[in-house]
């Protein structure tokens, strides 16, 4: 089941700006209630914060919501919220994120698509607004809106007891609060603390979290959101901002649209799978970092270096650097090799793997550096597309011995190298292409599962799909541009019969 994005609910605020570096130590109080999680709240929620290191709010399915807010309504137990307050400033959570931003969800009838969320994304994905939509449909369902309890309050002439009764419980019932004590170190190594011993983060999530000034985790979060959202990039010049949001919105629209739908019935994909995901941040992070290989700095004592980018220069080097690569994978661009998503990146079930996105991208990389196995490739893409759509699953084993995408991406990017030198060289290309009609197992379920469906559509429309008729490889409907196939300036004419269709890679270099 797909996860609701709640990123927006909660403001971002830099945890160490001046005027927050000083905890408050006015008496505090015990609870929030839910009408202090309104939007329109004079008080409470215009000062709601959570830290710029906070981990994005997008873990929870339509269910978790539900079930939270049907605990908090039936006045089950939740765990406390953790807190801590700046001196006449903000309140930031430092626990409790996803519990607070389900009810706020609720009060606020905002489930990733409501009006504070688009205040904050701008254009909201088709995949959000769909969760958002089957979250609000369940929790009517099951509990009801918050503004019908409201209304209940307000005129109970015809209302149910048994929800006039609910209501009124409701309007006392209020989540506890604790509070940090101490400096803004203080409150940033408990948050830390917290999130290591409950829901441990992994390594590149925690590398993400610590590098928010980096240039990369800047890049990583501005592709994410499209340039919208919270503002990492806020200490540049309005000149840097302006440029790394637009230069963001043109890789987000690149590698996420069209939306990645399951079961698949199109071979219109995206490239770098769903953008609504947990994993999307962590996915786009290790993108950055291998297009602009990326490698960390060690401190004299062993320890991660951070390396603010104190003027946006490295931060646009690298969204740059990410947009060229996005059009050499797949777009009308001149440098478009016109990469097919359905063949790269996802598997014949339409399942999308993101060790080969991994791969593919180190593999381009490769090609930038050394222009001879570029050519290679090109020779011999039509047998290199077909042996890698025929061994799917072979390749699928071997990114799944080192176990995680960003560990085994190296190897398949390695591999690929070899098919294509192998491929090149006529005397070994018999011996590669003879596992390539290897019968994939059928399922004995009575039922298609959603693998399946896919599995069928992909089989069907890889075969009837186009190719280019410079090189053999698939197009995607992203790449197609019309080739003359005897050129202009050798009296070539614009009729029909003298076309044909190419990538844009082999339509301006090939020839030439």
């Amino acid at each position: 089941m797909g996860k609701v994005n709640l990123d927006a609910l909660i403001p971002r605020e830099d945890f160490e700006a001046k005027d927050n570096s000083v905890e408050d130590s006015s008496d505090k109080s015990d609870k929030i209630k839910l009408s202090e999680l309104e939007e329109k709240d004079n008080f409470l929620y215009p000062v709601l914060r959570k830290p710029d290191f906070q981990r994005e709010t997008n873990e929870w399915t339509p269910n978790k919501i539900c079930g939270l807010i049907e605990s908090f309504v039936n006045q089950d137990l939740i765990p406390s919220v953790i807190m801590w307050n700046t001196k006449g400033s903000f309140t930031f959570v430092i626990d409790g994120a996803h519990r607070l931003s389900a009810l706020i969800a609720w009060v606020n009838d905002d489930y990733g698509d409501g009006n504070i969320s688009r205040k904050f994304f701008g254009n909201i994905p088709e995949e959000q607004k769909e969760i958002a939509e089957k979250t609000r449909k369940l929790i009517h369902s099951k509990i009801g809106s918050y503004k019908d309890y409201k209304s209940i309050l307000e005129n109970q002439t015809g209302a149910e007891a048994e929800k006039i009764t609910r209501a009124r419980d409701m309007s006392r019932h209020s989540v506890q609060l604790q509070w940090v004590k101490g400096d803004v170190k203080k409150a940033e190594n408990s948050f830390f603390k917290i999130n290591q011993e409950a829901s441990k983060i992994n390594k590149t999530e925690l590398t993400l979290l610590k590098s928010r000034e980096q240039a990369n985790g800047i890049s990583a979060r501005a592709i994410k959101n499209s340039g919208f959202g919270h503002k990492y990039w806020h200490k540049f010049s309005k000149e840097k901002q302006d440029e790394i949001e637009k230069v963001a919105k043109e890789i987000c629209e690149l590698i996420f649209v069209p939306p990645y739908k399951k079961p698949v019935n199109t071979l219109e994909l995206p490239l770098a799978g769903k953008i609504n995901s947990a994993q999307t941040l962590p996915l786009i992070l290790n993108f950055v970092n291998i297009v602009n290989e990326f490698q960390e700095s060690m401190d004299e004592d062993g320890k991660v270096k951070i390396e603010k980018d104190e003027n946006g220069e490295k931060t646009l080097k690298y969204l740059n650097q990410c947009k060229d690569m996005a059009q050499k994978i797949n777009s009308k661009h001149t440098t478009s090799l016109g990469l097919h998503p359905a063949i790269y990146f996802y598997s014949k079930e339409g399942n999308y793997r993101t060790a080969s996105f991994y791969s593919v991208i180190a593999l381009l990389v490769e090609f930038n550096k050394n222009i001879p196995l570029q050519k290679k490739f090109i020779d011999v893409r039509g047998d290199f597309e077909k042996f890698i759509l025929d061994n799917d699953k072979e390749i699928y084993d071997l990114s799944r011995k080192y176990r995680e995408g960003i560990k085994g991406y190296t190897h398949i990017r390695d591999y690929y190298i070899d098919v294509i030198n192998k491929l090149s060289n006529e005397e070994s290309k018999e011996i590669l292409m003879k596992d390539l009609n290897e019968k994939i197992k059928k399922s004995k379920s009575k039922n298609f599962s959603t693998n399946t469906k896919s599995k069928i559509f992909i089989d069907e429309a890889i075969e009837k799909s186009i190719r280019c008729k410079l090189c053999n490889g698939w197009i995607d409907s992203k790449s197609i541009t019309i080739d003359h196939i005897q050129r202009k300036r050798e009296g070539g004419s614009g009729t029909e019969d003298n076309g044909q269709i190419s990538h844009p890679y082999c339509n301006t270099q090939i020839k030439n």
